[in-house]
């Protein structure tokens, strides 16, 4: 079983929420929890390829570097050591504003973590800023639960997240990829795709999610389409034959009872077979229907 670390409080106990902004790259900063704030340059930092974050906007990463250029970097990115240089656990969105706002180092804080932790403390970030899109965030649990032996409701605790939250997130990923593709892309919510789980045929999930975002359906117009398509209803035409075969049930029930005098019920099993039903309330009864089906042969 894995270690707890603590991270469910979040980041606010691993990075100060702000740093006094300088030029000097030999400068240390001396935080409340003692960790030093180090200058580095840009070109000594690089990102995490397994960073849960995919998706960078590129309207969002220029509006940041414009307020980097006026404002410069307000909180120092988390890193570890990789070789000469660093890498970004957390802040690579900074990393990359900062870059096109011209600036050659920006402040950093130096940790060293083991793969869960990173995992973990990437996972905190993006949620806490809400950056992750719903594909991203359900890869990010279910690396978590997967490679670390974390279950649900462990991983709930650490990150401040209930158990549905998590499970609907991971549900995501079984669409089919080009419905995933729809979903980070906004054209699909979250309740639309999941309303189509229970398709299996993987075009035809899609077609159905075109449709949806096409005709801006809502979840109960989906559902029915859905339910529709699993348990598809019966055809107008079988309903037809089954009226015509009732009529012809109801013609043979009169006539046999006009000759036997007795009630009788012809229940059909289908087209073909069925079962025929005659009524009596005493012996006599019977033996008088015995008779008559005896003369009618």
């Amino acid at each position: 079983m894995a270690k707890k670390t603590g991270l469910g409080r979040g980041l606010d106990a691993l990075i100060p929420d702000s740093v006094e902004v300088g030029s000097n790259a030999e400068r240390k900063t001396e935080t409340e929890n003692k960790d030093q704030i180090l200058w580095v340059k840009l070109s000594r930092l690089e990102p995490d390829p397994d960073q849960p974050r995919k998706d960078f906007g590129e309207d969002e990463i220029n509006e940041l570097a414009d307020s980097i250029k006026t404002h410069g970097v307000f909180q120092p990115l988390l890193v570890q050591k990789k070789d000469r240089g660093y890498m970004i656990v957390a802040g690579e969105r900074r990393w990359r504003a900062a870059k096109i706002a011209g600036l050659k180092e920006v402040p950093v804080i130096v940790r060293e973590f083991n793969e869960q932790e990173k995992v973990e403390i990437q996972l905190l970030e993006n949620l806490q800023r809400q950056k992750l899109n719903p594909i991203e965030e359900g890869q990010a649990y279910k690396r978590l639960l997967s490679d670390y032996g974390l279950k649900q409701d462990e991983l709930g605790e650490r990150i401040g997240k209930n158990r549905v939250t998590i499970t609907n997130a991971m549900r995501l990923l079984k669409l089919d990829q080009r419905v995933q593709q729809m979903v980070i892309e906004g054209k699909l919510r979250q309740g639309h795709a999941r309303s189509l789980l229970p398709i299996t045929d993987g075009e035809k999930q899609y077609e159905m999610a075109q449709r949806i975002f096409d005709e801006e359906m809502t979840v109960r117009e989906i559902e029915k389409m859905v339910r529709d398509f699993v348990k598809p209803p019966k055809k107008k035409a079988a309903k037809k034959d089954n009226e015509a075969l009732d009529l012809i049930l109801r013609k043979y029930e009169d006539e046999i009872r006009e000759s036997v005098g007795a009630k009788v019920s012809i229940k059909a099993r289908d087209s073909r077979k069925g079962r025929i039903e005659i009524e009596y309330y005493s012996p006599e009864e019977l033996e008088e229907l015995v008779k008559k089906l005896k003369g009618a042969q």
